[in-house]
């Protein structure tokens, strides 16, 4: 399960740097870029000329982890996406992981889905 998060993480990778390239995020999530660049809360031109900016790649780490978080609980990479991006949360008013990320509530979103990895469903 970790290998395999491991080599989504790295095809996440901006070749060349320490840093994510917001399309190759994109394109893992199946998003267009300008949903991207909106979660982020930057203009969809930075993702392009400012792939460095400090908001962006924050907004990027923390997709990433919750998507680390996922792959915890459902390690099919594909099926961990999908939770992340379209499973409605009753505990979070039927909002989606990827909807608590945008809304800076990333710790929430991990805190979840910790609890229903040791088998609290809620």
């Amino acid at each position: 399960m970790a290998a395999i998060f491991a080599d989504v993480l790295e095809s996440t990778r901006e070749p060349g740097t320490s840093r994510f390239s917001a399309s190759c995020v994109a394109d893992i999530l199946g998003m267009p870029q300008q949903d991207l660049a909106e979660l982020a809360g930057v203009h969809r031109n930075t993702l392009r000329t400012h792939p460095e900016s400090p908001r962006l790649q924050s907004a990027l780490r923390d997709l990433m982890r919750v998507l680390s978080a996922a792959a915890a609980v459902q390690p099919d990479p594909q099926r961990a996406i999908f939770l992340v991006k379209n499973e409605p949360i009753p505990a979070f008013r039927h909002k989606t992981l990827l909807q608590l990320v945008q809304e800076g509530r990333t710790e929430d979103a991990i805190g979840y889905l910790e609890s229903i990895g040791t088998g609290f469903v809620g």
